[in-house]
């Protein structure tokens, strides 16, 4: 009889794999198979996790949740390490801590969880001279800098944000910075603050459906220069350059120009999407590769049967718990549950104006205005957050293998 201890290894402690690990734990305690007989042990290079879809927001004091607080209660181990390598043929996952470079930690079942990146194309000065919202500390570089404004010498462009790039968080950061830049700049200089959104689209918000005219209108309220049909050329220090020779003195420029998938993905012998996510079944298994499943920005899973799960916590969180629980349930010789989720909505933040609540694939207008920012802020602020009482049985609540109803909102006809 095989008395080894098993180990199943999550990479990441994003949406994914925070629940990736608690879902493990919760089918492990379910089947009461003590942590020596089988672990759950997590690798993530910091010892949070981030609220990253609220870095668009200020504070951000809120949303960073410390791993212990909920890995700890439910006997999940963490290494703050950053993964190099992956060795799916020796079952190992090679990575470093600060304290010791080129460690090697073997694992039964892997579940890769480790999320996406901002794409930074070789555009001159883009490395340089623009900041992002990507992580909490590109969001905290960011506000640091707009609170130093007022200490920098008068400029055309000193209180002149370009943010390049409208996609969800693009216009969710557009929309937050004319009170920001007002709340810093101070009313004697009000009139100086310029907020651009720029996109290589048509039209700001085009991928919106319904919702896109809304969204353009709202911005407009809120003072916000829309520039569509651009594509950007070079950024300096206080200035920005767009094809075609279009310049615009600006003392801050936000790059938000989209996602690819954690490049611990190309280490897997399967064909990577555009977005370099790997392939998984509806168990959340990688393709032909025993042992390892994915789940979150690096999976590309069929998500209703035909469409591909899109980068976002609201399929990175289910995703997460399933691929938890079937990485136990394959060790141990069970029953797989297949996710499917045949729902799909987009709630999008307009600050002050409020938000849009949009439906199905091709996002119907559902809410807008008021009642569709209180259901943004009831999903930033309570529902995408684990619970952080510190009770187990709370927590393994939360990590069953379900699938939520959609976000509840008064609707533009009721």
């Amino acid at each position: 009889m095989d008395t080894d201890p098993k180990r199943i290894v999550v990479i990441g402690a994003g949406f994914a794999g925070l629940w990736s690990a608690l879902g493990a734990a919760r089918k492990l305690d379910e089947l009461r198979v003590p942590s020596d007989h089988i672990e759950v042990v997590v690798i993530n290079g910091t010892p949070y996790h981030s609220i990253r879809v609220r870095n668009y927001e200020q504070p951000l004091d809120d949303t960073l949740v410390p791993l212990a607080d909920v890995l700890d209660p439910a006997g999940v181990r963490h290494i703050p390490g950053t993964v190099r390598s992956i060795e799916p043929h020796n079952r190992r996952v090679g990575y470093d801590t600060d304290e010791a470079p080129a460690q090697w930690l073997e694992y039964d079942r892997l579940i890769l969880a480790a999320g996406s990146a901002l794409v930074r194309p070789a555009i001159p000065g883009l490395h340089e001279f623009t900041f992002d919202v990507d992580t909490f500390q590109g969001a905290a570089r960011l506000h640091a800098h707009l609170l130093e404004l007022c200490d920098q010498p008068p400029s055309p462009g000193r209180f002149t944000v370009v943010v390049v790039g409208a996609g969800l968080t693009g216009i969710e950061l557009a929309a937050e910075l004319p009170a920001r830049l007002r709340s810093v700049a101070g009313e004697h200089q009000s009139d100086t603050i310029r907020v651009i959104l720029a996109d290589r689209s048509p039209r700001i918000g085009q991928a919106m459906g319904g919702a896109q005219p809304v969204i353009e209108e709202a911005l407009v309220a809120q003072g916000i220069e829309l520039l569509p049909g651009v594509s950007l050329d070079r950024v300096t220090c206080d200035s920005v350059q767009f094809a075609g020779g279009k310049l615009i003195d600006a003392g801050t420029v936000v790059w938000c120009g989209g996602m690819r998938a954690s490049p611990l993905t190309a280490q897997f012998p399967v064909t990577l999407d555009p977005f370099g996510r790997v392939p998984v079944d509806a168990f959340l298994r990688v393709d032909n590769v025993p042992g390892v499943f994915a789940a979150g920005d690096c999976a590309r899973l069929l998500i209703d049967g035909e469409r591909p799960s899109v980068m976002s916590c609201q399929h990175g969180r289910p995703m997460g718990r399933f691929a938890g629980h079937n990485a136990v349930c394959d060790l141990l010789g069970l029953d797989m549950l297949p996710l499917g989720i045949d729902w799909y909505t987009t709630i999008l933040d307009l600050g002050p104006w409020g938000a849009v609540y949009t439906e199905g694939w091709e996002r119907r207008l559902a809410s807008q205005g008021a009642a569709a920012k209180a259901t943004k802020r009831t999903i930033n602020c309570e529902r995408i957050y684990p619970p952080r009482n510190g009770s187990r049985a709370d927590l393994f609540a939360a990590a069953a293998p379900v699938v939520q109803a959609p976000p509840y909102t008064v609707r533009d006809a009721d």
